[in-house]
Parts: structure tokens; sequence; C-alpha cells
């Protein structure tokens, strides 16, 4: 048995790959601790699994300004010293980072403590975070055929994202009646990740109508923060019930994907890896802004790949036209399911853990020492 402690959250893109790995880890008997941001959206996904041990770190997002860098120094700072006392305290067997703000502290404590750092960057574009620690790490996992100039030789891995163990399509007419929508109706499910996204949550108010003429039904994520459930029923021309439904959040992701006929979503690397395993064909709409305009590069892949449309921001007037043509197409519409399915790839979370065994076999192990804390 080894422990491990895993650095992730501020986004469900990057907490969730890590409860996954946490999941599997703790299956097969290792002590995991998962240090995550104090934001609303990692207490609320992590209230979900009573039974891994999450600890809110302090840390601060890199913002414009003066003030925001000093937020930001001081937030690592802090990080650094909380994440230097609990790897000196527990001697873990590797610190895992997902990308992101909180990953920097534990990483740069495990490496000065001389604990493996081990990186995982699910983007095709590499965060910045992971650019940087990228030299520490003893092993980076990227997306095949993504590079990283700064990763020492023979530590980068090819790697999907692990998906929580519970993550699988469902019965299309189970999903749409948990979900409260009509389940002889088409059905779009509209998200922008675990934070939302305005632009695509004004479209979605915007074109309801238009599309429940046509018998569609939405479902949007609007976000946190960012508006409150809501139920409308509308009519087609006929007449007939058409369901349009927004919840600021929801933790049962795979119904939610489970249950559309098309998504439009933003293009971040967690929510394409859920795309592909319910076989959910998506029109992505990148982020503009982006860092390094990594969603453009995500949606560019899964295109690619078969899995549907992209449009950019700019051309969010074609949306509705764009959606109403897909659903109109049974046979596009099937082969962007057979293009995802394809694509369901080896257990992700299983590779990691595997990896992370081998390492943990290759390290002496560390004298306990007094104060040791279980995880």
């Amino acid at each position: 048995m080894s422990r491990f402690l895993i650095s992730c959250g501020g986004t469900g893109g990057h907490l969730a790959p890590g409860i996954a790995l946490a999941e599997e880890l703790q299956r097969r008997g290792h002590q995991v601790r998962l240090l995550i941001s104090r934001k609303q959206v990692d207490a609320r996904l992590a209230e979900k699994y009573p039974q891994l041990v999450f600890e809110p770190v302090a840390s601060a997002g890199l913002d414009g300004g003066v003030l925001g860098m000093a937020r930001f120094g001081l937030g690592q700072l802090r990080a650094l010293v909380a994440g230097w006392r609990r790897v000196r305290r527990e001697r873990p067997a590797a610190v895992i980072g997902f990308g992101g703000f909180t990953s920097v502290g534990p990483a740069v404590a495990g490496w000065l403590l001389g604990v493996p750092v081990v990186l995982h960057e699910a983007n095709r574009v590499p965060g910045r975070a992971v650019r940087v620690l990228g030299r520490l790490a003893r092993r980076v996992y990227l997306p095949p055929g993504v590079a990283l100039r700064s990763a020492r030789r023979g530590a980068v891995r090819e790697s999907g994202l692990p998906l929580r163990r519970e993550f699988r399509r469902e019965p299309v007419e189970g999903a749409r009646r948990t979900l409260g929508l009509l389940v002889d109706r088409p059905v779009v499910v509209v998200l922008g990740g675990s934070q939302g996204a305005s632009a695509l949550n004004t479209w979605a108010r915007g074109a309801a109508a238009e599309l429940a003429e046509s018998g569609i039904q939405l479902y949007c994520l609007t976000g946190l923060g960012k508006g409150a459930a809501e139920v409308r029923p509308l009519r087609d021309r006929e007449g007939g019930e058409v369901r349009v439904i927004e919840v600021p959040f929801s933790d049962r992701m795979a119904t939610v994907l489970s249950a559309a006929d098309l998504a439009v979503s933003r293009a971040g690397a967690g929510t394409i890896a859920e795309l592909v395993r319910t076989e959910t064909p998506a029109v992505l709409v990148p982020y503009p802004q982006a860092a390094d305009n990594h969603q453009t590069a995500n949606a560019v892949a899964f295109v690619q790949d078969g899995g549907g449309r992209q449009l950019p921001q700019g051309r969010l007037v074609e949306l509705t036209a764009v959606v109403r043509t897909l659903l109109a197409d049974p046979q596009a519409l099937a082969a962007h399911r057979a293009a995802l399915r394809s694509q369901q790839a080896v257990d992700a979370a299983a590779v990691l853990a595997n990896d992370l065994e081998s390492i943990a076999a290759s390290r002496p192990r560390p004298a306990a020492q007094p104060g040791m804390e279980a995880v």
C-alpha cells in the first residue's frame, strides 16, 4: 500500500480526472488525498464522493494587473508552504498534478523534497502550469501526438483523460425522464464547462422558441452564479409541448449527455472526453479567450476524428441553423456516434495507476515519522 497526493481542482476539467484516478488507486488499496481549490464548483463535486479525502488549499489563479499578480504570488507561496508541510509529513510515493494553479505549490514541494512529481495534461496545447512544471516531473502524460519541450527525456507518456467509474452512457429514455425532459422529443444539451458560458446561455435563451417550433427541447447548464433553475414549457407548430430546462450545475453529466441527441458545448478536454464516452455528437464553440487558444486545438482534433462540428463564437448567429440541420439528418448523427464509439480507448485511470504503482515500487520506503497523519 502506498500514499499518493493528487493536486487538482479549480475547474471540473481538473477535478474530475483527479477523482477518477483517486477512485482507481483507492480500489487497489492505496491511500489518496486530493488537494483542491476553495471554489464552489470543487466543493459541489467533492460532496458526491464521501469515500474520498479532499483538502481545500489556499491558492489563486493568475489574473491581470498588479493586484492580480500579487494575489497570485501570495496564493502560490501559501500553497507551497502548505504543500511542503503535507509532503514532508506524509512522504507520499508521488505527487500527481492535473494542471491549473492548484498543482504548482504541491508539485514544487514534492520536487524539493525528492518525491516523484507526475503531471497529466488533457488539452492539445499544454497549459502554463504543466509547461513550467514539466522540467521537474518524473512523468508527464499527454494526449497522443502532443509534445512538451520542457519535459525531461523519457518522461512523456501518451494518455487519455481518466473518467470517473460511474461515467457510462445510459439508456436515453431513462436519462430524459430523470432530467424532466419529454422522452419522444429531440434534445439539445448546452454546456459551457463547470463555469458555464454566458455566450452559449444567451444563444440558448434566444433560440429556444425557434427550436421549440420544430419540437426540439433544450437542457442548458448555465454555470454556478449564472441563473437559477427554471423549466419553461413551450409549444411546437402543432401545439405540442416542448420543454426548455435551465440548471446552474449538474453532478450527473453522464445522464445529461446520454439524454442528448446533440450537444452544444465549449471545447475543454474534460468535456470532450465525456462526449466521447457517451457517444454524444456535438457542435463545439471554443472559448475564444482560452489560454494559448487550446480549446480551438481541442475542437479541431474532435472534428477531425468525426465527433461533430466546430463553430467560432464570432459566428454564433449561424448556430441555430447548424443545430437544426444536424438534427434533421439522422445519418449524419449516426456517423458521428459511430466515430465517437470507435475512439473508446483503454481505461486511462488504470493505465496511470499501473505506472504510479511501478514508480512507487521503485522507491525506497520512507521511515515512519512522528506525527505522520493517516490519509
